[in-house]
């Protein structure tokens, strides 16, 4: 875990003055400014760094690209062994083509449903034109009961073998487009299930890392390559829970790097990851550089102060005379109660109970 703790940084505008009794620590707060920051530990990133993992398992039989390499959106970056993904996409071709033969067979039987459809809707209003002329002459009794109700039922099967025929012509047409809809559905998976054993980059960028080599057993778990925007970096920071409500966005970052000793760089505060790391206890923030150092590479180590706010013309003392936080010796041996404001490992500020002419001593 990274313990993250406020640093303040004071600029004296004067040094501490010791007095003649250097024995007993006697000397004179001071006035200067001093800086109030929260610690944040991180990384360099890339822009847009991710690192590359399958969606299938294979061994890894090529890898396309070298450390260093320029990469383009789309590029093949590694090829997995994909020999039973082609027998499975070959099966399903040959099974597209078998539904592409029967779905001719099917569409002959579609062509003469369709030819049974119509004779049975013709005969339908050939039996529904006798049934309504006899309906209309029965009340003069023309015709006998017997020879209406023949008249009836013909009309009404009739219309049955109508609606029989309308429905198996449904079902044919449904039939047709769901197996051809399946098949077709069916090969593109298989197709793309085949394109997955050719890994690809998801933008164009440089290629940082290759992470496994050929013949590894991959899987979707196994870290292949890392890959960010080339000549493009950012600011990865770690913040404490106890310190994150202080951050926000557009705050000043003074930041060190372990490769550029004794050199400090200025950053601000891009984004924040609104949710806490649960093992570290931290949140994630990125912040850009404002003036870049000339050669960096990612995951390089960074230790920041972000800045909360700034004090001039305060007066200050050391930490190391301050008692129970919030007495000095005065004559001495006489406690006297302050109020103190910000602090960090060595200084701290006075507000009340000092004055910057009165002398103090150092706790015995």
């Amino acid at each position: 875990m990274r313990y993250s703790f406020v640093i303040l940084t004071i600029v004296f505008s004067f040094a501490f003055t010791s007095c003649s009794n250097k024995d007993s620590g006697e000397i004179q707060p001071t006035k200067g400014s001093i800086t109030e920051s929260v610690y944040a530990s991180g990384v360099i990133k890339a822009e847009d760094q991710y690192t590359v993992f399958s969606t299938v398992s294979g061994v890894l039989q090529h890898t396309n690209v070298v450390v260093g390499q320029s990469i383009i959106l789309g590029q093949s970056l590694f090829q997995i062994d994909s020999d039973k993904a082609a027998l499975t996409t070959e099966n399903a071709r040959l099974a597209y083509q078998l539904s592409q033969e029967n779905s001719r067979y099917i569409q002959d039987k579609i062509s003469d449903m369709e030819m049974k459809v119509q004779a049975a809707k013709d005969k339908l209003t050939l039996d529904q034109s006798v049934y309504n002329r006899n309906k209309n002459i029965k009340q003069y009794n023309v015709i006998s009961e017997v020879d209406y109700e023949k008249v009836e039922l013909a009309y009404k099967n009739s219309k049955s073998n109508y609606e029989s025929a309308l429905k198996q012509l449904s079902q044919l047409k449904i039939q047709l487009q769901n197996d051809q809809s399946r098949n077709n559905n069916n090969l593109k998976i298989s197709e793309k299930s085949q394109g997955d054993y050719t890994i690809k980059s998801a933008f164009t960028g440089s290629l940082f890392d290759v992470l496994v080599k050929e013949g590894t057993l991959i899987t979707p778990q196994t870290p292949l390559a890392i890959i960010g925007k080339k000549n493009a970096y950012l600011l990865e920071l770690d913040v404490d829970e106890n310190d994150m409500v202080r951050v926000s966005l557009g705050q000043k970052i003074v930041v060190t790097l372990d490769s550029y000793k004794g050199k400090v760089f200025d950053a601000v505060v891009d984004k924040i990851y609104p949710i806490m790391d649960e093992r570290s206890r931290t949140f994630k923030i990125e912040a850009h550089f404002i003036n870049t150092p000339s050669k960096l590479y990612p995951n390089l180590t960074a230790e920041a102060n972000i800045i909360i706010q700034i004090k001039k013309n305060v007066l200050t003392i050391p930490k190391s005379y301050l008692i129970d936080n919030q007495y000095i010796l005065v004559n001495e041996d006489e406690k006297r109660k302050v109020k103190i404001g910000l602090s960090d490992y060595q200084n701290v500020e006075i507000l009340e109970g000092l004055k910057a002419t009165e002398s103090i001593y150092r706790p015995k």
